[in-house]
């Protein structure tokens, strides 16, 4: 079975806003499609977003904990200000106001 290709509208470092839930988060993994277990998938999704998209891995801003969510649920967060978050620098070594994006802590290959 050949699988297609798919390709992130998103990446590590971009600040996106979570239409569905109403947050703003900013990115720091990426999945090609749904990696979590059909258990979670079915006790978390109030809506059922297709798990064959990329997904992503999140910082919540506000919050202390991070979310896993669909990409058509998400678009770009246009505010360009920074998110609070306590594990920022776990994964980020800069905000770039004026592109609005985190600098990746580790220069990803």
């Amino acid at each position: 079975m050949t699988e297609s290709i798919v390709t992130a509208r998103f990446s590590p470092g971009q600040i996106v806003y979570h239409r569905p839930y109403g947050y703003r988060a900013v990115i720091v993994d990426v999945d090609a499609r749904y990696n979590g277990s059909r258990e979670w998938y079915d006790a978390q999704m109030q809506h059922r977003p297709d798990r064959a998209q990329p997904w992503y891995h999140l910082l919540v801003d506000g919050a202390d904990f991070a979310a896993y969510a669909a990409e058509a649920d998400l678009e770009s967060d246009r505010s360009a200000s920074p998110v609070e978050h306590p594990w920022l620098e776990n994964f980020f070594q800069d905000f770039r106001s004026g592109e609005g994006q985190y600098v990746d802590r580790y220069q990803r290959m």
